[in-house]
């Protein structure tokens, strides 16, 4: 029965319910941890040297220690908790950012744009780690610094593609109407524009949170991300290095699928909404 639904979905369908499954799972362990924690199913992550250095996977300890005595699945589950939490917030920032100056760019035209757009172009021009890295240097630590490192690498892209849609949109009839009935720029931008423009941010945002686990795990291989304290996949696994020339494998493995895997829903997901806003697909 469920594989003959499954066949009935298009491929949007299936790479959006995929997608939003394995995202749902991990922003589920991430809400639940402190849960998991208080009643002792889980590990403290910050509590070390109680536990042995380097245990394999063991009914005690699921995933193995690592060379501090961490219990690696409460790592891996609380970094998933430290990652979405700073993906979520510099994707925000990105967006609070880079679409209202998308569309006052693209709607107002002039040496505003002109200015607007050769300073974005400039930003999109540099790779988003080294922009990060750059950044990450003057903020320093922190969840809000990190998401702060990150989001500079997003502004650009939701500036350009709210900023193109804005220009295409400006002189249509119903923009054009909007002025003649003395509609303000701000209820034009509101209230006609920014309506148009929704549906290729879903999109956008996803694909940006994707890209923004692999950039906060560079972060935090570099010793830039997070706290030294805090549960992080970059920090550990530059941490696990050192024992794989000796076979210890478990302190790489894991914080390393919990990464990919979520990285890879994320785009599902990205693919899967990219494909069902696509107007040439609706009907």
């Amino acid at each position: 029965m469920l594989y003959h639904r499954w066949q009935k979905f298009s491929l949007s369908d299936r790479l959006l319910l995929v997608g939003a499954v394995i995202c749902g799972a991990f922003l589920l362990l991430a809400v639940l941890a402190p849960l998991g924690q208080a009643l002792g199913w889980i590990a403290n992550p910050q509590e070390f040297l109680d536990f042995p250095i380097h245990a394999p996977p063991s009914p005690q300890h699921w995933f193995g220690t690592n060379r501090l005595g961490y219990d690696v699945f409460s790592r891996t589950i609380f970094g998933a908790q430290a990652a979405l939490q700073v993906v979520l917030v510099a994707t925000l920032l990105s967006l609070v950012v880079g679409v209202p100056l998308g569309l006052l760019s693209g709607y107002q035209g002039g040496w505003l744009d002109r200015g607007l757009l050769f300073f974005m172009d400039t930003i999109y021009t540099l790779p988003g780690l080294l922009l990060a890295v750059t950044v990450a240097f003057v903020v320093g630590k922190g969840v809000l610094n990190a998401a702060i490192a990150l989001s500079v690498a997003y502004i650009p892209q939701y500036y350009r593609v709210v900023r193109n849609h804005t220009v295409s949109l400006k002189n249509e009839v119903f923009i054009e109407a909007a002025r003649a009935l003395g509609a303000s720029t701000p209820r034009i931008l509101q209230r006609y524009l920014l309506v148009n423009v929704l549906p290729s941010i879903p999109v956008l945002f996803t694909l940006n949170a994707a890209d923004a686990i692999l950039t906060l795990a560079g972060l935090g291989f570099l010793g830039l991300g997070l706290p030294p304290q805090v549960p992080e996949w970059g920090q550990d696994l530059r941490q696990a290095l050192d024992g794989l020339p000796v076979g210890i494998w478990w302190p790489t493995l894991f914080p390393g699928l919990a990464m990919t895997l979520l990285v890879v829903g994320l785009s599902l997901l990205g693919e899967g909404l990219g494909e069902r806003l696509d107007p040439r697909q609706l009907n």
